[in-house]
């Protein structure tokens, strides 16, 4: 038998917006698109909730962070920090 090999899981890198849940973080990730009718380049930002479990070492807003994508965690948790 063959086995499947799991396809390769996004990775996102983004700001910290918020540090107030615990073990959850909201991290911004911007990216820049091409406006369809204007043409003109536009900054467009979407907001991931991230998990995120290590006391000694917290983050806080503005801390530029790598984001993976995972199993679902919680309803709005599908990814995690990894750096």
């Amino acid at each position: 038998m063959t086995e499947t090999a799991r396809k390769p899981r996004k990775v996102k890198q983004g700001t910290v917006v918020s540090n107030k849940m615990e073990k959850t973080v909201v991290v911004r990730v911007d990216r820049t698109m091409r406006h369809p009718r204007y043409k003109k380049v536009i900054s467009v930002g979407k907001k991931y909730y991230a998990h995120y479990d290590n006391p000694e070492k917290p983050l806080k807003e503005g801390d530029v962070v790598t984001i993976q994508e995972t199993r679902p965690i919680s309803k709005m948790k599908r990814w995690r920090v990894v750096a």
